[in-house]
């Protein structure tokens, strides 16, 4: 039966209530723990065409006539275009139009380095950025804006600060015994996709437009990409098959999908609009620096009495104001919490979401002040996370659906412990600790999604969604979700998503939510397939249906019996069994939320400042586990990227200009296998009882969070010195190794 119902949806935490029809959902959950498929390690389904090269990425699409668009872009991080001739470039060779500033979305007042300015197709990508360096731009710059303190003092801001308060700081100041304030600043930080971002568009006729497009969001770039274009939804076609990585960069179409749209209905032609590495390093989005000035206090057995914090996020020309302040504000149980938090509008390119938006960067800053905190009371830093355990949430007096970081403290400890052994191994030179922080996001996902499940004679079956896999291994918990239901085994599930007008809406591919939103939709709609199989094997052997069931690819009776599947698909013949489902509401009155903590072993070279991260342990409760193989990749997958922006990446801006230093990969320094410690993986795996039909949450974000503060505070314990800017590049730890020379010794490091 449909229910029409209105809903509470989250996406990055940000929370939007919408009406949406999902089908009644009876389903009750599994059990808890592995089950015949669920709950076991799978290979992705995909693996061998990734590894093969027979993946059909954006960037391997040739369409017949395709031409290849090139973008001018602004040299300036503030100017305005007082004359541009576009003349020698309409007449080199290859070229088939020329798009001006007066097409949108290119501007004659760009805000930042990087602003597209112009663009032109041709028959070749050279003859493009050939006929792009012909066009002669006549600039006036202007002063620009790059200071993000600056930018507020002004009230430049990108919208209203966001200020929230529970309680009365004051008093939680007056009750304190210890008190502990600090500055901490986080760099700006580029996602460096190995699939740059890129869209081939093609109009078939004046009223529909196809996308290929390297996307986190198929549906989202369907409805952007029609209202820009004046068209009806279903006049669009969005396809993604494979994805060479977003981290949030993709969630939506991009100036260069409406470069290529432009170009091509100017054409008559399809054309590809894809961003050199160079341009992903310009204007593609990234993590924004921030400035964090925190206070906390306690009483001296380690109940905290009040956390405050002012957060300055240097958000750029455009975007969104990330939630620093949101690890403050959930984390722990305290009384009385205020944050503030600014988006600096600057001249510099726009922010996008990053891999857990806003609290990696306010994990950083919380935990290390929990750290210095403890150390103030002589408390064990572990103990004193476990002191202020909450129950609910705080915030707003919700209960949490379910939480699990008091197990996940409890797998901690036997980590913990090895501090005196580790630290034992210390030299002159290089000293060695253990350093943890703890983690909270969210990743419960929401409606609407929506799935098909069709049977064939041949006793196979194929989920079918639009849905998107970003290179998380979605496709393959989708197919052991199908598998478990309907008593199939793996391989004999077929998934096929990517393509708006070959499946039904699915949501997007972020905030750790496709496995939470799409996972019960699959099961729904396996299990309405299953249902329809179980009607017809009953007329078909003379059964009563409650005592037939579906188990490795046979029907089975429990008054004996057992028939193979095909054998009731067979007589279906070219005929389908369609079994449809949808993903039912959030737990009303509840808070859906993941936690975990992580521990960090390093060793620092105390003499040149060299930082090694030797060992992280990952616990992790993001409810039930569907493919641990695949979960234990995207911990790793996070937990190197944190170490990126722990120890090494970092935008640089000239500090006069606006220009961007840091351009390419010799430049900016991303991880390599290198700079890899050992890792250890330990999930929870309990299901969230009131989270679906599954009990599943997200992992895709959880496992970068606490990645640099746990890094730093084993610094912290190793060497005495409190690291409080990222990255920690040499120059920064021999800083912070000077200062904590300074100041009167402890009694012992790391206490």
């Amino acid at each position: 039966m449909a229910r029409l119902i209105r809903t509470e949806k989250e996406v990055e935490g940000r929370y939007t209530e919408q009406w949406i029809v999902v089908d009644e959902d009876v389903l009750e959950q599994w059990p808890a723990g592995p089950l015949e498929t669920v709950g076991r390690p799978v290979p992705r389904a995909d693996g061998g065409q990734r590894a093969r090269g027979e993946a059909r990425y954006t960037a391997d699409i040739k369409l017949p006539g395709m031409l290849h668009a090139a973008i001018l872009r602004s040299p300036h991080a503030k100017a305005r275009v007082r004359r541009i001739d576009t003349g020698r470039a309409r007449r080199a060779p290859g070229v088939r139009a020329v798009l001006g500033p007066e097409t949108g979305p290119l501007t004659d007042e760009p805000p930042y380095e990087g602003a597209p300015v112009a663009a032109v197709a041709a028959e070749t990508s050279e003859q493009a950025r050939t006929a792009v360096s012909l066009i002669e731009v006549e600039w006036e710059r202007l002063e620009p804006l790059l200071d993000p303190e600056e930018a507020v003092r002004r009230n430049e801001l990108i919208d209203e600060p966001n200020r929230e308060e529970r309680g009365e700081v004051e008093r939680g100041l007056a009750e304190s015994d210890a008190v502990v304030e600090a500055e901490y600043r986080t760099q700006t930080v580029l996602h460096n996709s190995m699939e740059t971002h890129q869209a081939i568009c093609e109009w078939d006729g004046d009223d529909r437009l196809t996308v290929y497009i390297s996307t986190q969001f198929i549906w989202g770039v369907r409805e952007e990409v029609a209202k820009r274009f004046g068209l009806p939804e279903d006049h669009v076609r969005v396809v993604c098959r494979f994805m060479g990585g977003g981290f949030g960069s993709k969630n939506g179409p991009g100036d260069y999908t409406y470069v290529a749209a432009e170009l091509a209905r100017a054409t008559g032609r399809p054309v590809k609009c894809a961003l050199t590495r160079r341009e992903e390093n310009l204007d593609s989005g990234n993590r924004n620096s921030t400035i964090q000035r925190l206070r906390v206090g306690a009483r001296s057995d380690g109940t905290l009495t009040f956390l405050d914090g002012e957060f300055v996020n240097a958000t750029g020309w455009d975007g969104w104001l990330a939630s620093t302040g949101g690890p403050m504000r959930l984390l722990y149980a305290c009384e009385n919490v205020r944050t503030v938090e600014y988006g600096a509008k600057l001249n510099t390119p726009p922010m996008a979401a990053f891999r857990a938006p806003g609290f990696v960067e306010g994990t950083f800053g919380l935990e290390c002040l929990l750290d210095e905190l403890a150390a103030k009371l002589e408390i064990d830093p572990l103990e004193l996370r476990r002191r202020n355990h909450s129950t609910h949430d705080a915030v707003d007096e919700r209960p949490f659906s379910s939480k699990q970081l008091l197990e996940c403290y409890r797998r901690a400890e036997p980590h913990w412990e090895r501090r005196d052994e580790v630290r034992a191994r210390s030299d002159a030179t290089w000293k060695r600790g253990v350093g943890l922080a703890s983690q909270v996001w969210y990743g419960g996902g929401g409606p609407p999604s929506y799935a098909w499940v069709r049977i064939g004679g041949d006793g196979r079956a194929a989920v079918i969604t639009g849905m998107q896999d970003i290179g998380t291994g979605s496709a393959t918990a989708m197919a052991q979700i199908a598998a478990e239901e309907l008593g199939l085994p793996v391989d004999r599930i077929e998934v096929a998503l990517g393509d708006s007008a070959r499946g039904p809406y699915a949501t997007i591919s972020a905030g750790s939510s496709t496995i939470p939103s799409m996972g019960p939709a699959v099961r729904a709609a396996a299990a309405d397939a299953a249902r329809q199989l179980i009607e017809i094997a009953a007329q078909r052997y003379d059964r009563e249906e409650r005592v037939l069931s579906l188990k490795n690819g046979q029907i089975v009776s429990s008054d004996g019996g057992s028939w193979p599947l095909e054998e009731i698909t067979g007589l279906l013949e070219s005929g389908q069994i369609l079994g449809k489902g949808s993903r039912g509401p959030n737990p009303t009155g509840m808070r859906v939320l993941t936690f975990g903590v992580q521990v960090a072993e390093v060793a620092v070279d105390v003499e040149t400042g060299e930082v090694v991260v030797e060992k992280i342990v990952a616990i992790h409760d993001v409810g039930r586990v569907i493919n641990p193989l695949g979960a234990s990749s995207q911990v790793e997958g996070g937990i190197i990227q944190g170490l990126g922006h722990t120890l090494s990446e970092e935008r640089l801006l000239d500090p006069s200009t606006g220009g961007n230093l840091t351009q390419t990969l010799d430049a900016y320094k991303i991880p390599t296998i290198a700079d890899v410690p050992e890792i250890v993986t330990d999930l929870v795996d309990v299901p969230d009882e009131h989270l679906t039909n599954l009990g599943s949450k997200g992992l895709g974000e959880p496992p970068i969070i606490p990645t640099a503060a746990a890094i730093a505070n084993a610094i912290r314990d190793a060497t005495g010195a409190d690291v409080r800017s990222l990255p920690i590049t040499r120059e920064e730890m021999l800083r912070a190794l000077r200062e904590a020379s300074r100041q009167p010794a402890r009694e012992e490091v790391g206490a």
